[in-house]
């Protein structure tokens, strides 16, 4: 692991320490004036921002996207995509836990066992037809739970949306990754390529949508991206808006085309 990547982790955890205490003060209650905050008070930086990940999808990886759909099977793309949900999936049980859903956290546990198991690797979703269903908690759900305010909206260089509730996901989901402990960087670089450049493959229909029906990409995509947080805390029945929800028509995530 380089400096760089040790000092990144601290700041990142440094962050989520501060959510927590913050969240202490409130915790296991879903205050709705703190889950969802449409001001974007760093407007200009993250268009900037968007503009180069939106540069960077069209030119290299809607092109290599496209590629792999055309020479890759759609089984194998199913495989590929079970694959890396499930080595994500411990993430998934610990914030079930962490918000209380004990029920729901020894159905993900069994679902992650006999999906790695009989499921080789994740590979094949064994679990689904067993009855256990999937989900998908994170720590920035499990802050706003906790009545932690979500902060600005954020646009990340290639990683794009995002809020400051939900940037201490990316400590927990690094360490509890099989791959972080198991394989060489040299090793799993190629593997973080594939992972990219499949989700990637698997927005396609998304990002045509929006391109479509968008007059401004850069808006529609925080709105979308807001509202679809929005559903996943409230475990996607949240409290009427005054407005449609955009992300309705854009539940691609998990689809393979």
């Amino acid at each position: 692991m380089t400096s760089s990547l040790i000092k990144l982790l601290r700041s990142l955890l440094a962050i989520g320490l501060c959510q927590f205490l913050i969240a202490c003060t409130s915790m296991q209650h879903i205050d709705e004036s703190r889950v969802i905050d449409t001001s974007d008070s760093w407007e200009s930086t993250n268009r900037s921002i968007y503009d180069f990940n939106d540069a960077l999808d069209k030119k290299i990886l809607i092109p290599v996207s496209n590629g792999y759909v055309e020479v890759t099977p759609k089984p194998f793309r199913i495989g590929v995509t079970n694959f890396f949900d499930n080595m994500r999936y411990l993430n998934v049980i610990l914030n079930n836990t962490l918000q209380g859903k004990i029920d729901q956290s020894a159905s993900d546990i069994a679902r992650f066992v006999f999906n790695s198991t009989l499921g080789v690797g994740g590979l094949f979703d064994v679990a689904t037809p067993m009855g256990l269903e999937a989900h998908d908690e994170d720590v920035g759900q499990t802050l706003a739970v906790w009545g932690s305010p979500q902060g600005p909206y954020l646009e990340l260089p290639a990683l794009g949306p995002n809020t400051v509730r939900k940037l201490p996901d990316f400590v927990s989901t690094y360490f509890l990754d099989p791959f972080t402990y198991w394989l060489s960087f040299s090793v799993t670089a190629p593997v973080i390529v594939l992972e990219i450049v499949n989700n990637r493959a698997n927005l396609l229909n998304a990002s045509n949508f929006r391109d479509a029906a968008a007059i401004d990409p850069y808006s529609f995509t925080r709105e979308a991206y807001l509202q679809s947080r929005k559903s996943k805390i409230y475990d996607g029945n949240p409290p009427p808006d005054n407005y449609d929800d955009i992300f309705d028509d854009l539940e691609f995530e998990n689809e393979v085309f």
